[in-house]
C-alpha cells in the first residue's frame, strides 16, 4: 500500500481533479490511500467568512459562504457523472450547516478555537467527497472515509496533536482492510477528539495527515503531490532556474522545511522517520518528473550543499545587559519568557553581555519585550530574513563558511549560526538583501552539480 496526498492546487478545479484521477489510475496496483487538501483557497475563504461573522458582518460572511458553495457545486457536480444528484445533496447539506453556524457566530460575536476548527474542517470534508465521486465517475473503485473517524487528537483546537497509538490502531482496523480492494479517499488536516469534536492539525497539516496515515497502515511509500517538481536548490521565486534535488535525507528535508521550504510541512517527516517510510515529492501537473525522494539515508553527494532555504518576515530581538557577565541563569530567564508565550526561536547568537535571537511570530512580542526589559535592555527589529545552507556534507567539508563569506562580501550579515545538527549554516540579512544573497550563494555552491543527486 502507498499513500498519495494531493494539495489544494492539485484539486482546485474540475480539470485538476481529473488529472489526479488519471495519476491514481497509474498507481492502482499499489493499493493507494488518497489524502486530499481543501480545493484551492477554500480554507482561506472559510476562515475569512468566520472572522466576518464574528465581527458582526453577517451579510458579508454569508456572501463568502455562498461563493464557496457555488465553487464546489460548479466543479464538483461536473466530476460526479451519474451520481451528481447525490453529491449535490451532500454539498448543499454541508453548506446549509455552515450557513447556520455563520449566523450563530454573528449573533455571539466571538470566534472560539473550537468553532474555528468546525468551520476550517469543511474544506477537506467537501474535497474528499468530491474526489471520491470523481474517482468513481472515472471508473475507480473509490471509498470515502471521514478522517475524523480515524485521526484521534487531543483538544488543542486549531493545532491539535494526534494521539498516535489510538490513531494507528483505527487506521489499521478500518482503513488498511478497505485499501485491499478499494481506493480509500480521506481529507487531510482534520481529526477529532475521543468524544467526537472536530479538530484541525494546523495549517499545512494535510502533509502531516498523510504521514500519519502512512505510518498507521504501514505503507511502503508516502507521496506528496503538489505543483512543483520536487525540492529545489533554491526557492524559484527568488532564484529562477534552480535544480531539482533527486534525493535527500529526512534530516535534510526537516531542516529545509523548517527554514522556509514550502513544499513540505516540517512535521511530515516525523511519522515517516519513526516507521522508516520513504517520502516522495511529486508534481501533479508534470507526473512524468521523478520528483524528490526523501529517505533515512540519502545517496552520497559530491556537493557539500543540497539546497538553500530562505525565510522572510523575521524579527531579530537584541538583548543586552552589563550584568550578564558571569551571571548565572541569564539565558534561562530569556528562554523562559519565550517559552511562556509559546514563541519559537530560529537562530541564537551570544556574547558576554548580549544575546540576539530571531522569531517569526510577533503575536506576543510586546509582552515579551516588556518582560525582558525588567532585567535587560531589549529591542526588536523587523524586516529581516534567514538564509540557510542545508546539506549533510556541511559538517564534514572544510571551508564552507569561507566560501559563503567570500560570495557575500558585499552583503551586511547580521547574524551567523550553525545548527546543532551540523546540517545547516544560517545567515540573517535584511529582507531587501535576500534575493542577491541567495543568488550569490547559489552561484557559489551549484556551479558544478553531482548528476546522481541533481537534475
Amino acid at each position: 500500500m502507498i499513500v498519495m496526498k494531493f494539495g489544494g492546487t492539485s484539486v482546485e478545479s474540475q480539470e485538476a481533479v481529473q488529472r489526479v484521477a488519471e495519476i491514481v489510475k497509474r498507481y492502482k496496483a499499489r493499493r493507494p490511500v488518497v489524502v486530499v487538501s481543501a480545493m484551492g483557497k477554500t480554507t482561506n475563504g472559510l476562515l475569512q467568512a468566520a472572522n466576518e461573522a464574528a465581527a458582526g458582518r453577517r451579510d458579508q460572511a454569508l456572501a463568502l459562504v455562498d461563493e464557496l458553495r457555488g465553487y464546489h457545486l460548479t466543479h464538483g457536480l461536473a466530476l460526479a457523472g451519474h451520481a451528481s444528484a447525490e453529491l449535490d445533496r451532500y454539498i448543499r447539506t454541508h453548506f446549509e450547516w455552515l450557513d447556520e453556524l455563520v449566523k450563530g457566530l454573528s449573533i455571539v460575536g466571538e470566534l472560539s478555537p473550537r468553532s474555528t476548527d468546525a468551520i476550517a474542517s469543511t474544506g477537506e470534508r467537501l474535497s474528499s467527497l468530491v474526489v471520491t465521486y470523481a474517482f468513481r465517475s472515472a471508473g475507480l473503485p473509490a471509498r470515502h472515509v471521514d478522517a475524523r473517524r480515524v485521526i484521534v487528537t487531543d483538544d488543542r483546537f486549531t493545532h491539535a496533536q494526534p494521539v498516535l497509538e489510538k490513531t494507528y490502531a483505527r487506521l489499521k482496523e478500518e482503513v488498511a482492510p478497505l485499501a485491499e480492494t478499494d481506493i480509500v479517499v480521506m481529507g487531510g488536516f482534520i481529526g477529532a477528539t475521543p468524544d467526537g469534536q472536530t479538530t484541525t492539525l494546523g495549517r499545512g497539516g494535510s502533509d502531516y495527515s498523510a504521514a500519519i496515515v502512512g505510518a498507521g497502515i504501514e505503507a511502503e511509500e508516502i507521496q506528496i503531490w503538489t505543483d512543483v517538481d520536487g525540492m529545489l536548490t533554491a526557492d524559484p521565486r527568488i532564484v529562477p532556474g534552480g535544480y531539482r534535488v533527486k534525493s535527500i535525507s529526512f534530516a535534510e528535508a526537516a531542516e529545509m522545511a523548517y527554514f522556509g521550504a514550502k513544499v513540505l510541512h516540517p512535521a511530515t517527516v516525523v511519522p515517516a522517520i519513526e516507521k522508516k517510510i520513504p517520502v516522495v515529492i511529486l508534481n501533479s501537473r508534470r507526473p512524468e518528473v521523478e520528483g524528490t525522494r526523501i529517505t533515512l539515508q540519502a545517496a552520497p553527494c559530491k556537493n557539500p550543499v543540497k539546497s538553500i532555504s530562505s525565510k522572510r518576515g523575521i524579527t531579530v530581538v537584541n538583548i543586552a545587559s552589563s550584568r550578564m557577565l558571569m551571571a548565572h541563569g541569564f539565558l534561562r530567564r530569556i528562554f523562559e519568557i519565550f517559552d511562556r508565550y509559546a514563541t519559537s526561536v530560529d537562530m541564537v547568537s551570544t556574547s558576554e553581555v548580549s544575546v540576539s535571537l530571531t522569531v517569526d511570530n510577533l503575536e506576543n512580542m510586546h509582552e515579551i519585550l516588556r518582560e525582558l526589559r525588567t532585567f535587560a535592555e531589549a529591542r526588536s527589529e523587523d524586516g529581516q530574513a534567514i538564509v540557510c545552507l542545508v546539506g549533510e556534507n556541511i559538517r564534514q567539508t572544510p571551508g564552507i563558511a569561507g566560501r559563503a563569506f567570500s560570495a557575500l562580501q558585499q552583503t551586511n550579515i547580521r547574524m551567523i549560526s550553525q545548527g546543532a545538527s551540523l546540517l545547516n549554516l544560517g545567515f540573517l540579512v535584511a529582507e531587501a538583501d535576500l534575493k542577491p544573497t541567495v543568488s550569490a550563494l547559489h552561484d557559489e555552491f551549484f556551479s558544478e552539480l553531482d548528476p546522481a543527486v541533481f537534475a
